[in-house]
């Protein structure tokens, strides 16, 4: 699984401190989503993200990828 974050936030010309200032949660998460660094994903940091950023499919958000 790969976490587009880093795609979605330059599409909208915003950083990683507006994101998380808008979810709350910690810099350290949203970093290391937006590196593909975190070895897991909690739903409650998925659906805080795609809240903040009005995303409703989650294909926008996740790629699923082979290997």
């Amino acid at each position: 699984m790969r976490v587009k974050l880093k795609e979605v936030l330059e599409e909208r010309n915003m950083t990683q401190g507006e994101l998380v200032k808008m979810t709350g949660l910690r810099q350290a998460v949203v970093s290391e989503l937006v590196n593909n660094q975190r070895m897991s994903l909690k739903k409650e940091h998925i659906t805080k993200i795609c809240e903040a950023l009005n995303i409703k499919r989650i294909e926008d958000i996740l790629e699923l990828v082979e290997g």
